[in-house]
């Protein structure tokens, strides 16, 4: 097994991340003699492209080759790992935050990401905001934890996916949301029939005046700094994807390093 040596970078694991991390991560034994490079180096790979933005192929030297990477990347994939380790340090956050292990309010919102050519098979048009590209639609808890995340093309509606967002959030938290903060995008009948068979009442938070400029809304504004959180990670800030999985993933994969990080500076 190869092992990378010599130059690391901030976006690299500690050595407690990791140990927390390979119980996840391990598909095959970390020695199997079908694996050329080190599960470590992979996932600290896979991290850089995601915090970076960087094309795949200009990977540092330092770093496994990136098909290597990629191939390892998409048995993580299929295995579901990246959302499995976000929702159990969701869950350890919420506790060191001392609240109950699951929630029982969440909040869901949309961000449409600009496309490109990668991407530009899958884009829609959001007359809203003028742009083309794909929509990531999420729900986040009250603390903004990410609980869901469902990647649409961006000329469709917000509230058509509040039932697959609803039944998603219920399957992780074991059917504990009783309600879901949302913006005016969500506003009619059909949105909060969807919502309600999962069991959730959907309340819109309304401007009550004219706006001008930014506005902080209560609830609202939670899932607006986990989009800012989350814009923080450059290859999140177009959908350079090709494929739906892969945007979805990465978002699993940016946010399970902001917890991870969370979780370490509080341990501190």
């Amino acid at each position: 097994m190869k092992h990378t040596t010599g130059k690391s970078y901030p976006s690299d694991v500690t050595d407690a991340e990791w140990e927390f991390l390979l119980p996840y991560l391990s598909l095959m034994r970390e020695d199997a003699p079908q694996r050329s490079y080190s599960l470590r180096d992979q996932f600290n790979a896979m991290r850089y492209v995601v915090k970076t933005g960087i094309q795949w192929d200009f990977l540092p030297h330092e770093m496994p080759p990136w098909r290597a990477v990629y191939q390892q990347m998409r048995r993580w994939f299929e295995a579901g790992v990246f959302e499995e380790i976000a929702q159990d340090l969701r869950l350890m956050v919420r506790l060191l935050e001392g609240r109950d292990e699951q929630p029982t309010a969440v909040i869901m919102d949309a961000r449409t990401l600009q496309s490109t050519p990668e991407s530009g098979g899958r884009a829609g048009y959001d007359g809203a905001k003028k742009k083309k590209g794909s929509k990531a639609n999420i729900a986040v808890d009250t603390l903004g934890n990410l609980l869901a995340v469902y990647i649409t093309a961006a000329n469709e509606q917000d509230r058509d996916q509040v039932a697959i967002l609803s039944q998603r959030v219920q399957e992780v938290t074991g059917s504990n949301v009783e309600i879901a903060y949302v913006d005016q995008g969500y506003t009619g009948a059909a949105a909060a029939e969807q919502a309600e068979a999962s069991s959730i009442r959907l309340q819109v938070i309304k401007h009550t005046e004219t706006k001008r400029g930014f506005v902080l809304l209560p609830r609202r504004w939670v899932v607006e700094r986990t989009f800012g959180w989350l814009s923080r990670f450059r290859r999140l800030a177009r959908d350079y994807e090709r494929l739906t999985v892969t945007l979805t993933n990465f978002h699993w994969l940016a946010f399970l390093t902001i917890l991870l990080a969370k979780i370490y500076r509080q341990s501190q």
